[in-house]
């Protein structure tokens, strides 16, 4: 054995204590650092794929919902290699969006959506320039009417056309997609173009259907694997026709705008499209960096057309799906129709006031149709603590609305359709806090005010006209009210008849 002897020096002790000093020193610091900076507890991964094997591919949402029973409102989930945290319950995710929005207040990194969009428009951007179209575009719909009684006669003129298209099938099983989709979308258009586009037209029909199919197409596997690995993007298959479908839907927008520039005048804004360009020709007169460029005017006029159409027009289909499942509730909102507006006048927003019943049966359609259950992936935007745990700068986020629209501590029968969750004994509306299909906070959907007004006008308006229920043969109970799962959930496409009243 080989020993060392090392002679002892008085003259090292001064050394030795100021090293064990720090020693000490760094090791509490460490020690009271990782508790404070603890982050949410999770489920151990798998190499590679992290707990993706954890989840129901056909509903995360409750797989996710599942989880928090066990590793709490605030947990880690892995992506893949990627850490998301979830929240989950309704005093969790309100916390988070309204009371800490600014720390949860970032757009998440989705790689199918992020690349098209190169941090541009409303949506999916993030930093000043998503601020400054943000804030314009809520003024501007403002003064475009937006909540106001020039689009309540604008939807109800829409409304009068849809009813044509209805009556056209003569009580006959159609699938009405293409059909809301084409209505949602020319109510949108009339606000962000100026012009709405007839039924038949056939680049209208193009447009509509390329959002369809990029609809359909992001609730694939292959797409749902490309954000957890976004190194699967060069495969082929879903991916390169979600690429395409942009592509072409983008050359439409900018076609439509060049349209809108060539018939500009500044004196009559018409549109959104129109407040925008003002917009920027009097920044670019200052000779200063602008945000209102080209691209944020291709980016934030799709945004606005793809969610204005497609959130809205899925949860009237599940009001028609729900109301021929439950012909007893759709009795009843026909009968208070009858009785408050009657079969003939058009309804208006001020009879939503009269009219409780119909006012619970159209939230209970948006609880319980659950659009965006997953909600946008939001990503913290800067070092957070939350909830006793610490959160880094730049962490994806998922406030999962399912765990506050489905909650059994917020609603007595969360996963049946129940209009009396937001009514009294009495009869009379009641609003629920947990209601929060819109999200909360900086994030949430600009196009609030305006869903709610189409949601109540044609929903009345259309069950004024029609009774909705099964094709011949076809039972009530055998209506498939299983979701199909994409960026929104929606109904399966199911032939329905509307049966003239």
């Amino acid at each position: 054995m080989w020993t060392i002897n090392v002679p002892f020096s008085w003259a090292s002790v001064p050394y030795i204590l100021l090293l064990s000093f720090f020693s000490i020193f760094y090791f509490y610091f460490k020690s009271k650092n990782s508790k404070t900076n603890k982050f949410p507890p999770g489920p151990t991964p798998l190499p590679l794929i992290g707990n993706l094997h954890l989840l129901n591919m056909k509903r995360p949402d409750f797989s996710l919902m599942r989880l928090s029973d066990k590793y709490g409102t605030v947990y880690t989930f892995h992506m893949g290699m990627q850490k998301v945290v979830v929240l989950t319950g309704y005093d969790t995710v309100k916390d988070a969006l309204i009371n800490h929005a600014e720390e949860f207040g970032n757009r998440g990194h989705l790689p199918i959506f992020e690349n098209a969009n190169n941090d541009h428009g409303i949506i999916f951007a993030n930093g000043e320039s998503w601020k400054q179209m943000r804030r314009f575009a809520i003024s501007t719909l403002k003064e475009l009417g937006m909540g106001k009684k020039s689009i309540e006669h604008r939807i109800l003129e829409e409304s009068i056309a849809l009813i044509k298209v209805f009556e056209s099938f003569k009580g006959q099983p159609f699938e009405s997609t293409l059909i809301m989709n084409s209505s949602l979308a020319n109510v949108i258009c009339s606000i962000v173009f100026g012009h709405r586009f007839e039924y038949d037209d056939t680049k209208f029909i193009q447009f509509l259907n390329i959002i369809n199919d990029s609809v359909k197409l992001s609730g694939s596997l292959i797409v749902k694997l490309c954000n957890a690995f976004p190194c699967l993007g060069f495969l082929p298959g879903a991916l390169r026709q979600m690429s395409k479908n942009r592509e072409d839907f983008c050359r439409e927008v900018k076609t439509i705008l060049a349209e809108c520039k060539s018939t500009l005048n500044p004196s009559d804004i018409r549109s959104f499209t129109d407040a925008f360009l003002v917009k920027q020709k009097n920044e670019r007169a200052k000779n200063e960096f602008t945000y209102f460029h080209d691209e944020n005017l291709v980016y934030s006029t799709s945004n606005l057309f793809g969610a204005g159409t497609e959130t809205t027009s899925t949860t009237l289909r599940w009001g028609f799906l729900l109301m021929a499942r439950y012909p007893e509730i759709q009795s009843k909102v026909q009968n208070e129709i009858d009785s408050v507006i009657g079969p003939v006048r058009p309804p208006t927003v001020e009879d939503r006031k009269k009219m409780p019943y119909c006012n619970a049966v159209i939230h209970e359609i948006q609880r319980y149709g659950n659009i965006v259950p997953l909600n946008i992936l939001h990503e913290t935007s800067k070092d957070t603590h939350f909830k006793g745990y610490f959160i880094p700068k730049g962490t994806q986020i998922i406030p999962l609305l399912t765990s506050v629209l489905w909650e059994r501590a917020q609603w007595t029968t969360p996963d049946l359709f129940n209009p009396s969750h937001f009514l009294s004994d009495e009869g009379q509306f009641v609003k629920q806090e947990a209601f929060m299909p819109f999200s909360a906070g900086r994030r949430a959907c600009l196009g609030e005010n305006l869903a709610k007004m189409e949601l109540f006008l044609f929903f009345v308006v259309l069950l004024q006209k029609f009774t909705f229920c099964p094709p011949p043969g076809v039972t009530e109970k055998k209506l498939d009210l299983e979701p199909r799962l994409g960026v929104t959930s929606s109904p399966k496409p199911l032939l329905l008849c509307a049966i003239p009243r």
